[in-house]
């Protein structure tokens, strides 16, 4: 049984840049293709086909917007940025 994050990941490793997925897409995907799942299995052979024709057929800024979202939160795990000081 493959969960959204293993999913997620294989996906990812799989993929060109252009087509890297986010848990915001991940998420979303599911939303709209409710039919594909009949429970919480993320089997890679029975959903990356759908999930990259569902990709592609997003209007750019949309996937765009997923992608943005999810490497921001990712950001704000990773990178701590100093406080601000002024001069």
């Amino acid at each position: 049984m493959t969960n959204k994050e293993q999913f997620l990941i294989e996906h990812n490793k799989l993929s060109p840049l252009s087509l890297q997925a986010t848990l915001v897409l991940l998420t979303r995907f599911r939303t709209d293709k409710t039919s594909l799942f009949k429970d919480e299995n993320w089997s890679i052979d029975k959903l990356r086909r759908p999930f990259i024709l569902w990709l592609t057929s997003l209007p750019s800024e949309l996937s765009e917007d997923g992608i943005k979202q999810g490497k921001d939160k990712l950001a704000k795990k990773l990178f701590h940025p100093y406080p601000v000081t002024k001069v």
